[in-house]
């Protein structure tokens, strides 16, 4: 009989799963970056530089992408092979604006169904002070043959 995985080999096997598959283009050249990776949290950074609106804040929609990507890779590691979780509803709130450094966003579960998950993000800055809240729903899928 087959030992059931341990937590950390499962930890592995999750950042092992997220390194294969990417989190896209935008986030790339975004500079997002895992730091962990689980069903039950998923965390990453992104640089402030190169982030930014005209006037120097973390433009809104780079808090978006980061909380996105997060909730998204959480959903698909949730739904599992031969399954696509695909967003249907996102939002976000910011209440700070960060201006150097890193951000980073540690995603939760809200709910975690056969067919839809929600997922908070929260988005914090380098001194920990949170900037955006962000809630995203998926919709689970069988994947086409």
């Amino acid at each position: 009989m087959a030992e059931e995985p341990t937590d950390a080999a499962q930890a592995v096997n999750a950042m092992e799963w997220a390194a294969r598959r990417g989190v896209g283009a935008l986030a790339e050249k975004m500079g997002f970056r895992w730091v962990e990776f689980s069903v039950d949290r998923c965390v990453a950074t992104m640089p402030v530089e190169g982030n930014t609106q005209p006037v120097g804040l973390m433009h809104g929609g780079a808090y978006v992408v980061l909380g996105e990507s997060l909730g998204s890779m959480a959903a698909n590691l949730h739904a599992g092979p031969g399954r696509l979780a695909v967003g249907v509803d996102i939002n976000a709130t910011h209440t700070r604006s960060a201006t150097s450094g890193t951000v980073t966003g540690v995603c939760t579960p809200i709910h975690l169904g056969r067919t839809i998950t929600v997922h908070r993000i929260e988005i914090t800055d380098d001194q920990g002070r949170l900037c955006s809240t962000v809630r995203i729903t998926n919709h689970i899928r069988v994947m086409d043959a």
